[in-house]
């Protein structure tokens, strides 16, 4: 019936030992080693990334408060520009009123003097209105 041979069974056990030693360090390990390495890898690249992220989230959050700080310093500026140019203004529109009213003040005293002036005339030429004045209604 089946004729069972001890030395080949020993030769096929030595063989498969063999073959398991050669796949173990051939194969199994250095692709064991590998994906070990890669999943450190891995692991290493999602704590870098993670602290990436976080570094972002920390510059992101600086460059928020410096781009608010700026826009405030630009507002105060901006508001401080408007007030000088506001006191500006006012000083040169209180100037301008100063002047007019002075020149308000020299046209006045102007017309004052024409005024007299005028009556003077017309008081030194009072007579001769008088005398045309009767010589006028005489001939009435």
């Amino acid at each position: 019936m089946l004729d069972i041979s001890v030395s080949l069974m020993i030769f096929v056990a030595v063989v498969f030992f063999v073959l398991l030693f050669l796949l173990n360090s051939w194969l199994y390990r250095p692709l064991l080693s590998f994906m070990q390495e890669r999943e450190e890898s891995i692991r290493r690249d999602l704590e870098n990334a993670q602290t990436n992220e976080s570094g972002a989230h920390e510059l992101l959050q600086k460059a928020e408060e410096i781009l608010s700080e700026a826009k405030h310093k630009a507002s105060t500026m901006k508001q401080e520009a408007l007030e000088e140019v506001k006191a500006q203004i006012a000083q040169q529109i209180e100037a301008k009123r100063a002047e007019l009213a002075k020149k308000e003040e020299e046209f006045l005293e102007k017309l004052a003097e024409e005024e007299k002036s005028i009556k003077s005339a017309l008081i030194s030429q009072m007579p001769l209105f008088k005398e045309a004045l009767k010589a006028k209604f005489n001939k009435l």
